[in-house]
This record gives structure tokens, C-alpha cells and sequence, in this order.
């Protein structure tokens, strides 16, 4: 991929998030937009698969230092990724089931 220039690309920041129910998270962004998340079809492998465990999902803070969500095992997402969460959902979930 050539990048041109780095502005041409929105990047984004997760700002605040709540769960909402098992796996699923209602995610704030710096933008005032927000994305409500289920994560349970990409929680495969050794970094998300853990995260099948609830008491380990229900776990997720705000890093406010990297922008994003994170997990105590190390997992987390590009904050960008989550923002445009409809756009990405399908091919990760089709990485994450191999």
C-alpha cells in the first residue's frame, strides 16, 4: 500500500464505551459518532480467543495513552478499525476463523 499522505486518512480515537451486553460494547469516539460492537464472532486464536471467558471480556478498559480498547491479555483493536467497525467486521472475522 503507497500512502501518500497520512491526512488523507481519518484517523480515530475511542473516547468512552459502556457494555451493553455479553460481548457487545457501545464504543464513543473523538468525532461524537459512536458503533455498538459485538465482538463475539472475532473472538478466535490465542490473542481474542481467551476473551470467550466473559470475566475476562468484562475486563476491557480505555487506554487513553494509545486511544483504544484494551484487554489484560494484551488484545485490542486500531481504534480506527472499531470507528468503521461495519467497513472491517467481515474480513476479520474471516481471519480470526482460520
Amino acid at each position: 500500500m503507497n500512502v501518500q499522505n497520512l491526512s488523507d486518512y481519518d484517523l480515530h480515537d475511542v473516547s468512552n464505551f459502556e457494555i451493553i451486553s455479553d460481548y457487545t460494547l457501545r464504543i464513543w469516539f473523538d468525532d461524537d459518532t459512536e458503533q455498538v460492537v459485538n465482538f463475539e464472532p472475532i473472538l478466535y486464536g490465542p490473542l481474542f480467543g481467551p476473551l470467550h471467558d466473559l470475566t475476562l471480556f468484562n475486563q476491557v478498559e480505555l487506554n487513553q495513552e494509545i486511544g483504544t480498547l484494551v484487554w489484560p491479555n494484551g488484545a485490542d483493536i486500531d481504534p480506527t478499525v472499531l470507528h468503521d467497525w461495519p467497513a472491517h467486521v467481515d474480513a476479520i472475522i474471516q481471519r480470526r476463523q482460520k
